[in-house]
């Protein structure tokens, strides 16, 4: 009869080395980021190009900012996005648009993004995306950057989600689709896509193990 401890010893020996061989094949599988199809928002900030933290519908740009939108395949995380092409020169973009009373103006600037960003079918056989522009917006001292963003560019383009998915029609569909390897034109599932170990898979597999381990140990004990 085996005794019960030297069996408890042996069966978590055996439970640890399965883990062990999941997590050497996961850490050995190559890693891809997944890239996403969207309108990252910006604002001009000390003369460079900063990542907005709150969504268009919350934050209140005050008169005098520059607001910066850009279409393009970036990964998920915000800093890391492409950034609009051209500087927010305010001056430049207002220098028509009066000063009034109880409103402010605020400046656009609107990047589509290049050929390679644009959603399979969006453009014609050797087409691009719209040129870049910038725009004034006269709104009300309280309007958030979403009403900015309406005032000049329309028409807008929200999922059921409240996702700003194209602006001023652009793209005319899609939404923030998720590709395989960031920055790839890959779509999920293509040639390009991943190819490691799904993790779901491994992190059950691993449980599985040690169940087992532990059903075996339960039975000889019983024995």
């Amino acid at each position: 009869m085996i005794r019960p401890a030297p069996l408890r010893t042996a069966v978590a020996a055996l439970a640890a080395a399965v883990l062990l061989g999941l997590l050497a094949l996961l850490t050995a599988a190559p890693a891809h980021a997944t890239g996403y199809r969207y309108w990252s928002f910006w604002k001009w900030s000390a003369g460079a190009w900063t990542y907005q933290q709150q969504g268009p519908a919350l934050y209140v740009p005050q008169d005098g900012a520059v607001d910066g939108w850009r279409f393009a395949v970036s990964p998920d995380g915000g800093q890391d996005a492409a950034r609009p092409g051209a500087p927010g020169d305010f001056d430049a973009a207002c220098a028509a648009v009066p000063a009034e009373a109880g409103r402010k103006r605020v400046a656009v600037v609107l990047d589509f993004g290049t050929a390679a960003d644009a959603p399979p079918g969006a453009l014609p056989a050797g087409g691009s995306p719209p040129a870049p522009r910038t725009a004034c917006a006269a709104v009300p001292t309280g309007a958030t950057s979403a009403e900015v963003l309406a005032a000049v560019a329309p028409p807008l383009r929200y999922d059921t989600a409240g996702i700003l998915c194209a602006i001023a029609g652009y793209p005319k569909a899609g939404c923030g689709e998720a590709l395989a390897g960031s920055g790839s034109s890959d779509s999920p599932g293509s040639p390009g896509g991943d190819s490691g170990p799904d993790l779901g898979l491994v992190a059950g597999g691993a449980v599985v193990a040690v169940l087992a381990a532990g059903a075996v140990w339960q039975a000889r004990r019983r024995r």
